[in-house]
């Protein structure tokens, strides 16, 4: 290390010495995301008839790297069905200690019912609440369960601390 690349280092910390950080005050102010950013999983519902989207094929299953997915599929009642298709998704579960966030189950969908939405709030005290079901990651359930169960508790609407950037599969969904 020579006294050139010293003084360039000294450089770079005397630059950003007198610039005013740029701090936010989490989660009083809600935070901008990314318009990429993976998070919470959503599953979709047909917006004209509200029918799930999912047809428990299991592909996001087996596209997952860490295992993190079960999908357990039941026939379809004519006369009273869940999904559009013949099979919908009896169980759908998604461990979220062991989901890496990476996104192949929503490439892996065929019918595009998984989408990774932009909540990042998924801290609990239960390892048992850290499996979100079906009934969990429905479109319109906001929050994680801890937020979800706080806010009931407290007889408060649930308010989480991003403000997500508009995606057209999640139209319809209040935050």
């Amino acid at each position: 290390m020579s006294v050139l690349d010293i003084a360039k280092g000294m450089g770079v910390t005397l630059g950003h010495l007198f610039k005013r950080p740029y701090t936010v005050s989490y989660p009083e102010q809600r935070v901008d995301i990314e318009p990429r950013f993976r998070g919470r999983h959503h599953l979709l519902r047909h917006p004209d008839t509200g029918l799930e989207k999912c047809i428990g094929c299991s592909l996001c299953a087996a596209a997952c790297p860490a295992y993190a997915i079960y999908v357990e599929a039941a026939e379809n009642d004519p006369d009273d069905p869940v999904s559009a298709g013949e099979r919908y998704a009896k169980i759908y579960e998604i461990n979220m200690l062991r989901c890496i966030f990476c996104g192949f189950c929503e490439e892996a969908c065929p019918t595009g019912a998984v989408v990774l939405g932009h909540e990042f709030e998924l801290a609990d005290f239960r390892y048992q609440d850290f499996v979100y079901g079906k009934e969990d990651m429905l479109v319109g359930t906001t929050g994680s369960k801890w937020q979800r169960r706080e806010a009931a508790a407290k007889g408060k609407e649930v308010r989480i601390g991003v403000e997500p950037a508009p995606r057209p599969e999640l139209e319809g969904v209040d935050y």
